[in-house]
């Protein structure tokens, strides 16, 4: 087997085997060649008549008969776009708009990429009538399934040429055949086929067919679509007459230039390169195979009917994105499905293939390229074997497994969600406890009743114990930050019910097959550290082997029954008080991808693990109505939860909500932890949010938070006197943030 061809492999020694190349592909050194002088001295606009305009106009041109050439037809018919998005949404938004005249009926397969599907969807809202066609076990349209469908008031079949996760090649030119003997457009998706097969629109004999540049070693933000003569689709942007008047906007000479380039190397080495992907994908295939054995490996997509450089296989009774953390150091690649707490969510793609739950649930799409080489693939063998063997260890004749001490270990690449953004969501949990007996012992003071953040439970007149338990996975790389801070969360529930920490329990889940057990002792150190701040001891505690680190602490605390604070006792007229800032979980997520800088990710680490006693020594001595943390719900979800429980309305005041720098424009970014999203679509029915309060800000007053602040309900002629006492004890970021405005049924409204 050859290695890639110089000057198209990706430098590995530090970094891992990239095997991602239907995600994105490098830049061909020959295109960026190619693209250069663009960026520098041939900068004119096409538009303009003089010499710099006309060289820039003769370079697209040059550009767009490359394309025409590799699609096989005139160069007129190729627009320029921004990419595949654009390109499929061109396509099918314009034949709808352009035809409806003559019908609203669009046929699509259950197996597009969401360039499509959402786009299909978003018809759907403006009166067109969208059918889906299944697919197969292999992920493949049957003709005879759109023969059914098509009627004579179907205007537009959409159905991708491969596939982007399993790589199934559609039958194109058949169902474009049916398309038209009913009179309908036929549109394809060939974003992942082009370069990596031939493409030729006479032979599948499309109208419109859409390709996007980063799939060929070309830019990003460039791609074309095809556009057959004599087809009518209208514009979705108005403006000057550039593209032969279809799409205005100045021309994007520079990606153009790249676009053209990459198509006539594409074009050129298309036998080679399909010989290269064929060789290193089945070698890639053949290693997983002999290694793990059939009964642990099923390998998705059509077996011959299949792009050359995609092999999409599953590993049963893995979780896909614990594998992928587990190689990613070594090995890039992605998931098939993406594991929760309370479910799996398997792709759309697998999900109409009905790949069973226990298979699908380990999915991972590798793709090769040009810069895959021989060294590479055994290499990848190597890695994903060894990492499936531990993570399935019982199924494989391996011994006790020992797992090597090197360097740091980064506990967030080792589990799929982070802290308390990794609970349940809050629908799933109501769904849970709703139906079951609510116990009625005289001496339960507080129980599962009102949501609150511990149990409380009457010994005698003067006194009642509090036992609260939490736990999660690492939110923090460093193993003995990740324990201080699961201490410091746990201690905080005991904090907001006035009471004082006793001692606690130790809670731990660990993959002794995947993390040495200096880890694990590093964890627990970190956790007495921070118990020992506190002034209590972990006297015990259990631990299971599990797949991903997972610490915490049972906590038993002790408080005057009279003087127990719950969540459900807020007052009208009442002031309500933040202690910590919000933002951690959105920067947590950030830290895990890399985003940050050191110091931000220091600021939040300390945050979290500072505990929440010296806000609750201050509220105990003013004397407050209700209290409690914010968590893995947010601000939001737990304010929620002292509305709803003490029947009262609230009003927040955004602007005056502590956020910590950075979240906000991380927000804007959409990194954004899945917990945040599910929190906020959670409380929306019961929220009221003027019109002036930006999304990014909803997004961080629902954003799940790990050891957040206190949530006080006081007293207005109070609260003054408890912001001095918070402030000279140190809590900085102590602020008013709303007040309880009256009775209610726990509605929350947001002031700008």
């Amino acid at each position: 087997m050859r290695d890639s061809p110089a000057g198209c492999e990706i430098v590995t020694e530090n970094n891992p085997i990239y095997l991602d190349y239907n995600a994105t592909t490098p830049i061909a050194p020959e295109v960026a060649d190619e693209m250069s002088p663009y960026l520098y001295e041939h900068f004119g606009n096409p538009s303009s008549s003089h010499s710099y305009g006309a060289r820039a106009k003769k370079a697209i041109e040059q550009a767009r008969k490359r394309v025409a050439s590799l699609l096989n037809c005139s160069a007129h018919e190729v627009i320029f776009t921004s990419g595949g998005t654009e390109s499929n949404n061109f396509a099918i938004k314009g034949a709808a708009v352009a035809n409806r005249s003559k019908g609203n009926h669009i046929i699509t397969s259950a197996v597009e990429h969401p360039a499509v599907a959402e786009v299909c969807g978003w018809l759907e809202t403006q009166g067109f009538r969208v059918s889906v066609l299944p697919v197969d076990s292999y992920g493949l349209v049957n003709p005879d399934d759109l023969q059914d469908a098509i009627t004579r008031n179907t205007i537009l079949v959409t159905i991708m040429h491969a596939n982007n996760e399993v790589g199934t090649i559609e039958p194109i030119n058949t169902l474009a055949e049916i398309a038209h003997e009913h009179g309908a457009l036929m549109h394809t998706d060939a974003a992942q086929s082009v370069g990596k097969i031939p493409v030729r629109v006479d032979e599948l004999d499309v109208d419109l067919l859409s390709l996007a540049g980063h799939k060929v070693y070309a830019p990003k933000g460039i791609g074309a679509l095809y556009i057959k003569t004599g087809t009518s689709i209208a514009k979705l942007m108005h403006g000057a007459d550039h593209e032969a008047n279809r799409r205005p906007g100045t021309e994007n000479v520079l990606e153009i230039v790249g676009l053209g380039k990459a198509c006539e190397i594409a074009e050129r080495d298309l036998d080679e390169n399909m010989k290269h992907f064929r060789m290193t994908r089945d070698r890639l295939y053949q290693g997983l195979l002999e290694s793990l054995g059939e009964d642990r490996l099923k390998m998705n997509g059509h077996p011959e009917r299949r792009l050359p450089n995609t092999l999409n296989v599953s590993f049963r009774g893995v979780e896909a994105n614990t594998l992928l953390s587990e190689i990613g150091g070594e090995v890039a690649a992605s998931a098939g499905a993406a594991c929760h707490a309370e479910e799996v969510d398997v792709s759309p793609v697998l999900e109409a293939m009905q790949v069973p739950v226990e298979w699908a649930m380990g999915t991972i799409r590798f793709s090769v390229g040009r810069g895959t080489t021989s060294r590479d693939i055994a290499r990848a063998v190597d890695v994903v074997t060894d990492a499936v063997r531990r993570l399935q260890p019982d199924q494989f004749d391996v011994g006790t497994v020992v797992v090597e001490e090197k360097g740091e270990h980064r506990l967030t690449q080792y589990t799929h969600g982070l802290g308390c953004a990794c609970k349940l969501r809050p629908q799933a949990l109501e769904e849970v406890l709703r139906g079951l007996p609510i116990p009625d012992d005289p001496a339960i003071l507080v129980g599962v009743e009102t949501a609150d953040d511990a149990a409380v439970y009457r010994l005698d007149k003067e006194h009642a114990i509090v036992g609260t338990v939490d736990f999660f996975t690492p939110i923090v790389d460093d193993p003995y930050w990740f324990g201080a801070i699961s201490a410091a969360n746990s201690l905080s529930d005991i904090y907001a019910m006035g009471a004082k920490p006793l001692f606690a329990l130790s809670v731990v889940g660990f993959p002794s097959n995947r993390l040495p057990l200096s880890v694990l002792h590093d964890i627990l150190r970190g956790a007495q550290d921070k118990a020992q701040e506190a002034g209590i001891s972990i006297i015990g505690g259990h631990t299971v082997d599990d797949t991903e680190p997972k610490y915490g602490l049972a906590v038993t605390g002790i408080v005057h029954p009279d003087k127990v604070l719950k969540n459900s006792t807020a007052m009208p007229g009442d002031v309500l008080i933040l202690t910590k800032p919000l933002g951690l979980g959105i920067i947590t997520t950030a830290i895990k991808r890399d985003l940050v800088e050191k110091s931000v990710a220091e600021e939040a680490r300390e945050l979290m693990a500072e505990l929440n006693r010296d806000a609750a020594e201050a509220m105990n001595k003013i004397g407050v109505n209700a209290c409690t943390d914010i968590t893995g719900f947010g601000l939001l979800g737990h304010l929620r939860e002292m509305a709803l429980g003490s029947q009262v309305d609230v009003e927040l005041n955004s602007g005056s909500v502590p956020v910590l720098r950075e979240a906000r424009a991380l927000a804007g970014a959409n990194v954004v932890p899945g917990g945040t999203l599910d929190n906020l679509a959670y409380v929306r029915p019961y929220v009221s949010f003027d019109v002036a309060v930006p999304e990014v800000d909803r997004i961080l007053l629902a954003d799940a938070q790990t050891s957040g602040g206190l949530l006080i309900s006081i007293p207005e002629s109070r609260a003054e006197n408890l912001m001095k006492q918070l402030h000279d004890r140190g809590v900085k970021w102590a602020a008013v943030i709303g007040r309880v405005i009256s009775e209610g049924q726990g509605r929350i409204v947001v002031k700008a």
